[in-house]
Formats: structure tokens, sequence, C-alpha cells
């Protein structure tokens, strides 16, 4: 898989544009999803698949944080995820 390019990610974001099905097939591979979750037709498993056990602990404590911290951790953590799962799925092109 190739590199994606900046703007090709930022058309699917705002569903200027759809990746291809084998594209489509890697991300769900990548998040470890059938494509029927990724597509939301199906709810996603329950339970989180955190295999690394200092950051399971930091899960398992954030909902006690007060509402704004919370809100304040998901861009951050979603930043992270996004851009290390696009790159996982562009290098599998190659």
């Amino acid at each position: 898989m190739s590199e994606v390019n900046p703007r090709v990610y930022n058309r699917w974001e705002r569903g200027l544009a759809t990746p291809q099905f084998d594209t489509v097939v890697r991300i769900a591979d990548i998040l470890q999803v059938t494509l029927d979750e990724l597509a939301g037709r199906t709810p996603a498993a329950a339970e989180p698949r955190i295999h690394n056990q200092e950051l399971l602990n930091l899960y398992q404590q954030v909902d006690s944080l007060p509402d704004a911290e919370q809100q304040a951790l998901i861009p951050v953590i979603d930043s992270f995820v996004r851009k290390t799962q696009v790159q996982k799925v562009m290098s599998r092109r190659r």
C-alpha cells in the first residue's frame, strides 16, 4: 500500500470521497473489526482489546475523571490512533 495523500485522507473524512474496497478491508483488519462493525451495521465488540497492561489500567481509570478532562483526552487519543491506523493501512499496500 502506498502512502495516502493527506488531501485524499481529508476527503475521506469529510465524506467527499470513499476509499477503494481493498483499502476498507485493510482498515478493518488493522482496527481488528469486521466490515459490518466498521460500517456501523453491527455494534463493535464490547470488551476493549488492550494488551498493554499499563494502558489498560489507565483506561479503567478514565471513567472516574471529570467530564471536561475526559473530553480533553478524546481528540488527543483520536489523533494518535487515526495517524497510526492510516500509516499501517498505507504501508501494507507497498
